[in-house]
């Protein structure tokens, strides 16, 4: 290809709502995107959460199509893919490579055991990004930085482990698993049928990445241990970086990052995240619809404007976030508590935002002191991002300085990269995020926000110490 021509990466990004492919060109600006939900998860019995039919492959087919049909450019001038796929799955394949069975979820209670041999037609056992990427390629090659979980991998070596024993342990064998490889590692090249499917022309490299939220990492230009990112999504948590496999962390766990044998420091997390603002929003109804429209604004960004009104604190009124119980809690519950004549729908609104903010700045400064480190600056990435009062609260709780991650999908742009730097286009990771990733907007932190936010953390730590011991009483009445 002649150094003159452009060059473009496809980062597909198969989330754990929807598959988007994002056409991006060499200085990591999009130029084309497609987008297709995911189906709602089958449930057809108690712990059991699975992809139904074949639906990470149709829904990831569905997007690349609309990719490639909104992209002006020649397709011959496609230099790669790369292949980001949903974390801690597990798919069963046939000797061919189709599924035996359904992709079990992330939440499926299956995935955090040992594998159970009982399908006859199983003949490998892999990650969602193992078996896209054979779908991809047509070989049964699969990046090591998506096996955090009950895999058999040297945490330290991205190898499989030497010991059969301990993969018998795990319920494998050997001959199951597939060949790995590292983030920029070619995976192998987009087959006849493939390119059928998706409308990317055959013979395109196919990149490693990672694990989604290390991908996501790599996209937000997360390099440096000073640096923490927040991703405001379905789960949220803040995330480190750094060289070291920490073992027996109490305060965070241990991931593989996008750059091959770096690590991702991921801390305590709210999972139903950003849902439970989604949930209050679709709750409030047709009445605040109607007042967003007739403000000629969206329904979120009417609830930002409103909740800026609020005081900072929300006039005493807390969120404790259990809307979705801990395995190790079940009888937790969502809390909102420190009701009086002040509050308004939109007071709930803001404290929701809050108690984000100060829960992930609660787990991750624990993060950091166990890691040693400090945070000079936060980078927050995800759909909570793009609200500039979520934005601005978080520069006030964590008192530094805070950036708005700038790709609308951070995950597909590191993607890109690890096309980029696997196919030479730039010589390592660090030039590659230095010519691809863009800063957004930076929040300075009010001061006198952060010293009331600093008074409150006590208060938001100690909650639960006192709704426990309700919420396990009301547990054997409702459950």
């Amino acid at each position: 290809m002649s150094s003159a021509r452009p060059r473009y990466f496809i980062g597909i990004d198969n989330g754990s709502q929807s598959s988007k492919v994002t056409v991006f060109d060499a200085h990591g600006r999009a130029v084309s995107e497609g987008r297709a939900a995911l189906r709602p998860y089958d449930t057809p019995r108690p712990g059991v959460v699975e992809h139904p039919d074949d639906d990470l492959w149709t829904s990831i087919g569905v997007a690349s199509r609309a990719a490639l049909a909104a992209f002006d450019g020649d397709p011959a001038d496609i230099a790669g893919v790369g292949l980001c796929t949903i974390r801690f799955c597990r798919a069963v394949l046939k000797a061919d490579g189709t599924l035996a069975q359904p992709v079990m979820s992330w939440m499926d209670d299956r995935v955090g055991l040992p594998y159970t041999d009982t399908n006859p037609q199983a003949a490998r056992v892999t990650t969602s990004s193992g078996y896209i990427s054979h779908r991809m390629t047509g070989n049964f090659r699969d990046t090591a930085a998506n096996y955090a979980g009950r895999w058999p991998l040297d945490p330290d070596t991205w190898r499989w482990t030497d010991d059969d024993a301990e993969i018998a342990k795990l319920g494998m064998r050997r001959e199951l698993l597939f060949d790995l490889v590292l983030p920029g590692d070619i995976l192998g090249e987009v087959t006849d049928a493939a390119a059928r499917h998706t409308g990317i022309p055959a013979g395109v490299p196919v990149v490693a990445t990672a694990n989604d939220k290390a991908v996501e990492a790599l996209g937000c230009g997360l390099r440096t241990p000073g640096t923490l990112l927040v991703s405001l999504g379905t789960y949220v948590a803040g995330m480190a970086t750094g060289p070291r496999n920490v073992r027996d962390a109490t305060d965070f766990w241990v991931n593989y990052a996008s750059v091959p044998r770096s690590y991702l420091y991921e801390s305590g997390g709210v999972r139903r995240g950003m849902w439970t603002a989604s949930w209050y929003r679709d709750l409030l109804g047709e009445e605040v619809t109607a007042a967003a429209r007739a403000a000629g604004l969206s329904v979120e960004d009417h609830l930002n404007e409103e909740a800026a009104k609020v005081p900072p604190g929300a006039d005493g009124l807390m969120t404790v976030l259990d809307w979705l119980a801990p395995g190790d809690a079940p009888f937790r519950k969502g809390t909102i508590l420190g009701f009086d004549g002040r509050h308004s729908r939109f007071h709930i609104y803001r404290s929701i935002l809050e108690a984000l903010a100060m829960t992930i700045h609660d787990t991750t400064t624990r993060m950091a002191e166990e890691l040693g480190t400090s945070y000079r600056e936060v980078i927050v990435s995800g759909g909570g991002s793009r609200s500039d009062l979520m934005m601005q609260i978080n520069a006030d709780v964590h008192g530094i300085p805070v950036r708005r991650a700038e790709a609308s999908s951070a995950a597909g742009l590191g993607a890109a990269i690890c096309a980029a730097v696997g196919l030479g286009v730039y010589a390592d990771f660090e030039e590659a995020v230095t010519q691809m990733v863009r800063p957004g907007e930076v929040f300075l932190p009010h001061r006198d926000n952060h010293d009331l936010y600093r008074r409150l953390e006590p208060v938001y730590r100690d909650v639960r110490d006192h709704t426990d011991a309700l919420y396990r009483r009301t547990y054997d009445i409702f459950g």
